[in-house]
């Protein structure tokens, strides 16, 4: 048996493409490599057993509607879909640079058969609650009639569908400070992904917005769901950010945010302020440590594991 995790997925991917990248791990890890390989971007994960059809299999299962008592089993596969296998490759290497992954390993990486993964996506992907009135909702539903601002944003192969903890922490933190807007007049989304921040801060009254990746797939899925969104913003590879900015915005990982705090630090104008997610509880005071030499660090909000980070640079 298999326990399936929504895949954050968005545009159809070619299927003769398709790569899929097996990790081993114990229980206890399941999640954080499972939210992780979201955060790098896999189409879908998935969490087998990895004594499956062995006499060590083990059976776990939840009650009719609820959750599984459990996250995974003793041994765990966790299988992510990637584009290609050259994706599949960076995500595992990242991964298991991490210093949590000491005990995470590498089964393989597959071609998988062709299968329809736009419409499993469509029928996994529900409209997704900011606040009580800004929501993520997907072309294909009605927006929901409390909502007074509306991102309409479809699953594609960059990452930031707005389920994510991270995604949803950072959006509500722009949603929350709408009042300083009017200072917004450049905004910076470094690892932009979907393009789904920077379109929150657009949406929000945000001007001037650079949404940067390295990834080719990220800024052209973040240029098409601006367009879709009817807001502007310039999408491009990280060295077009230049300048200072009010606003500064990176939902990454951990171990990349602390290389790019000198970079990030340097692009913040005085007086703005700067957003970090993709962080564990764990890591808070890592990220304090190597901000510490420009900024003072402090973690404002927190969900499912996961804190976002605030810092506001000083006039």
């Amino acid at each position: 048996m298999s326990e399936a995790i929504t895949p954050d997925a968005q545009d159809e991917p070619n299927p003769a493409t398709l790569h899929e990248l097996l990790l081993i791990c114990g229980e206890d890890d399941v999640e954080i490599v499972s939210d992780a390989l979201m955060e790098l971007d896999a189409l879908a994960v998935s969490v087998e057993d990895a004594d499956a059809d062995t006499d060590a299999e083990n059976a776990l299962f939840g009650e009719p509607g609820m959750p599984a008592p459990r996250g995974g089993w003793q041994r765990s596969v966790v299988k992510a879909l990637f584009p290609d296998e050259a994706e599949a490759t960076e995500c595992a290497t990242l991964i298991l640079s991490q210093d949590w992954a000491a005990d995470v390993h590498v089964q393989g990486i597959q071609a998988v058969a062709e299968q329809d993964w736009v419409r499993l996506t469509q029928s996994q992907f529900q409209p997704v609650e900011i606040t009580p009135e800004f929501w993520i909702v997907p072309s294909w539903h009605e927006a929901p009639p409390q909502a007074r601002k509306v991102m309409r944003l479809d699953p594609g192969l960059a990452f930031g569908t707005g389920t994510h903890p991270t995604t949803r922490m950072c959006l509500r933190w722009i949603a929350h400070h709408q009042t300083l807007a009017p200072t917004w007049q450049r905004v910076l989304d470094y690892g932009c992904g979907s393009g789904i921040l920077a379109i929150g801060a657009a949406l929000h009254g945000a001007l001037n917005i650079d949404a940067v990746d390295i990834d080719p797939a990220a800024i052209v899925a973040s240029q098409a769901n601006a367009e879709a969104n009817k807001v502007t913003l310039q999408a491009a590879m990280p060295d077009a950010a230049k300048g200072e900015y009010p606003l500064v915005i990176a939902n990454i990982l951990a171990t990349p945010l602390k290389l790019l705090a000198p970079l990030l630090c340097a692009h913040l104008a005085p007086g703005g302020h700067l957003i970090l997610a993709g962080i564990l509880e764990r890591q808070a005071d890592d990220l304090k440590e190597a901000y510490a030499p420009w900024l003072q660090l402090d973690v404002s909000d927190s969900q499912e594991g996961w804190i976002l980070m605030h810092a506001q640079r000083s006039a």
